[in-house]
């Protein structure tokens, strides 16, 4: 199959689900989720929070347990599975579906999508909708966060479409890139052992900031605040990831 033939839902799988997790490593280490969860219950203050593309509620669970009401939307059943092992329905409740359509009861303080998740979404038109989306659960002066890598091409070798971006024990990941189509595709290799190696998948449309602030725009936003990271820590032409803030006006 094909990269730009794949479906998220196909992507995101038991298998794939089963192995997300990473206790205390990687996105799950103290002093990433740490100042995560911080930002985001400062922000939701006492109201609620959506949360688009849930997955396994890495964030969530910390979140809610701060006190902040949690709600979900998420596409993959598979990833609920595992959200499940840790919560109840009642606890925090999840609506089945594209986090660019579906809509969640009631109203709530502060929506948010991180970890590249908004590029997920396959279409500029895909990603317009998924503010929209997020504008039409939010109360007037409500938030939108979004946490997302900034495109680096300028990391790519000359006349080459890709580079290698991780390399570990056990773990090699590739990014090819079409830059007329402002695609990316992730490739993560693993080495299982002798003679055993799995190749995953994921395809991305990148999104330059400008272009996210025009998004948010369209869909009744302004640009509040955009940090290199969860920290504070100031965005500049150097930095590689963003999170950007945007405050409902209309």
């Amino acid at each position: 199959m094909r990269a730009e033939d794949l479906r998220q839902e196909h992507i995101w799988d038991a298998e794939v689900a089963g192995r997300y997790d990473t206790p205390g490593a990687g996105m799950f280490a103290p002093e990433v989720l740490g100042p995560t969860v911080d930002r985001l219950a400062h922000l939701a203050g006492d109201g609620r929070a959506l949360e688009l593309a849930i997955g396994t509620g890495r964030v969530a669970v910390p979140l809610a347990e701060r006190g902040v009401p949690v709600v979900g939307i998420e596409l993959s059943a598979a990833m609920v599975d595992v959200l499940r092992t840790k919560v109840g329905e009642d606890e925090i409740p999840v609506v089945m579906g594209d986090m660019a359509t579906v809509r969640a009861a009631g109203d709530f303080r502060l929506v948010y999508v991180v970890y590249n998740t908004i590029s997920n979404l396959q279409t500029q038109d895909e990603q317009v909708e998924c503010f929209r989306n997020a504008a039409r659960h939010l109360v007037p002066g409500g938030r939108f966060v979004v946490e997302l890598w900034v495109p680096e091409l300028r990391r790519l070798p000359p006349g080459s479409d890709a580079m290698v971006w991780s390399v570990e024990e056990g773990y090699l990941g590739v990014d090819t890139y079409d830059v007329l189509h402002q695609r990316a595709v992730s490739h993560h290799v693993r080495f299982d052992g002798p003679g055993r190696t799995t190749i995953g998948l994921s395809p991305h449309r990148y999104i330059w900031p400008a272009e996210l602030d025009l998004m948010g725009r369209l869909a009744g936003f302004e640009l509040e605040s955009r940090y290199a990271d969860w920290t504070g820590a100031e965005f500049t032409g150097d930095s590689r990831s963003h999170v950007s803030t945007y405050r409902l006006t209309s």
